[in-house]
């Protein structure tokens, strides 16, 4: 579907100011605009049927307007919304909001500055002419949102106020609340990857819930199409409200930087910083660990599906590794609700190694005990892979062999030179409730 792009003016830098400050700068009223735009026309309607199992916000947002017979205002803590939505549909919109509120003030640790303020249009049949602001209209029309933040500044301070401007359905005015909550807290949203994945984040962030919870149609697209690469998505010449399959990948780069516990710990004060407008970058902070994230972040699109855990499936790189030789053994533990694990063990190619594991686990709390043998369907069955590195383009690229199948004792040979991973054979978006672990011994047989 064709889309009309919208362009955001440049972002300034603010501080924050004191309070002789802020009355000082209500005379001096500079003013720069920061517009954030949200491309749902295109994504909303193909994913009106795609959304994921047990989502009750498809349910919510087929607003009913039958008893609404023009824009009302509902007000919340810390949101003051004109909308047509029936009355019980606004309420349930603000506490949305609020839920979100909470959760990004928290990942952030700043409260929110001010109160929000928003028209979110269910059908623009209802609002007289006039009553939606010409600054915000086009967007609503094209089925889109944008927030627009005036901020007044003087010196190295600022005082900001957001108007949010958003069609009612799939997100969308949760995902411009996040930018109207960065601008008056902050006094931008930072740059384009970063303000619109961490938005597509706050559409689908729920309490309590690190799990992949978005649309079937942003998970089949990220699949089914080659990896941006990181440089694209984090230096290429991309603007914000360009197309909603760019967000997808800003919110794949933010989803897994934000809860992979090998990155999520330095992804926090790289985004405060970006937000502060100080001097840093991505490849400052991760630069170090190129190979790491580049090969973790392409697993991640590999096996996406909803309910995928990415601090579950985080990699161990902190694994001493070492080479079995003689009668030395090594003994490795296997979780049932992880990814891939470290046996510890550096394997040759060809070399052929026994093993014995021990224990039971479940897939799923009220689920049968199973052994490293598995279900008949080959679920909860121990599986292990090789990961092996290969120098390309002057660098270090991780390859993950093929999975192959152990069980509770016997033998294998090795695929290839590497590093022996294990992990319990279960779809990837159902890891987080399964239970148990596994011992598995594993000593050198030599060649054939």
């Amino acid at each position: 579907m064709t889309r009309k792009n919208w362009r955001r003016t440049p972002f300034f830098r603010f501080g924050l100011l004191s309070d002789m400050a802020v009355r000082r700068a209500r005379l001096i009223w500079c003013c720069a605009v920061l517009l954030t735009v949200s491309p749902a026309a295109a994504q909303t309607k193909r994913a009106e049927k795609e959304r994921p199992t047990g989502d009750k916000d498809s349910q919510r947002e087929k607003r009913s307007t039958d008893d609404k017979k023009g824009p009302v205002d509902f007000r919340s803590q810390n949101f003051l919304i004109h909308t047509d939505l029936a009355a019980d549909d606004a309420k349930q919109l603000l506490e949305r909001l609020e839920t979100m509120l909470e959760l990004i003030s928290a990942y952030w640790g700043r409260p929110l500055s001010g109160l929000i303020e928003g028209y979110v249009v269910n059908d623009l049949a209802n609002w007289p002419p006039g009553s939606i602001p010409q600054e915000g209209l086009p967007n609503i029309v094209a089925g889109a949102g944008v927030t627009i933040t005036k901020s007044l500044s003087q010196g190295v301070g600022f005082v900001a106020r957001a108007v949010v401007y958003s069609v009612a359905n799939q997100g969308t005015p949760q995902h411009e609340a996040v930018h109207a909550y960065c601008g008056q807290t902050f006094g931008t949203t930072g740059p384009v990857w970063y303000s619109e994945g961490m938005a597509e984040m706050g559409k689908y962030w729920c309490k309590d819930d690190k799990s992949v919870q978005c649309y079937d149609i942003v998970i089949d697209y990220l699949k089914s199409n080659a990896p941006k690469s990181l440089n694209e998505i984090v230096n290429g010449k991309e603007f914000t409200g360009d197309s909603w399959q760019n967000y997808a990948w800003r919110w794949a780069l933010c989803h897994l930087l934000a809860n992979n516990t090998n990155y999520a710990a330095q992804f926090r004060p790289l985004g405060l910083a970006l937000l502060r407008k100080e001097p840093t970058s991505f490849e400052q902070v991760y630069g170090e660990m190129a190979s790491e994230i580049m090969f973790e972040y392409r697993f991640f699109l590999a096996h996406l599906e909803q309910g995928y855990r990415a601090d579950l499936c985080s990699w161990d790189w902190k694994k001493k590794w070492r080479n079995l030789k003689g009668s030395a053994t090594t003994t490795a533990t296997v979780k049932a609700d992880r990814g891939w694990q470290p046996s510890g063990a550096l394997v040759a190619a060809g070399a052929t190694y026994q093993y014995k594991a021990t224990g039971t686990w479940r897939l799923g709390k009220d689920q049968p005990e199973h052994r490293a043998d598995g279900a008949e369907d080959g679920l909860g069955r121990l599986v292990a892979a090789v990961l092996t590195t290969e120098n390309k383009d002057g660098g270090q690229e991780y390859v993950l062999g093929e999975q192959f199948e152990l069980g509770t004792e016997g033998t294998f040979k090795a695929p290839a030179d590497g590093k022996l991973q294990f992990r319990c054979r279960d779809a990837w978006g159902q890891l987080a409730d399964n239970q148990g672990t596994m011992t598995v011994k594993l000593k050198a047989r030599g060649k054939k």
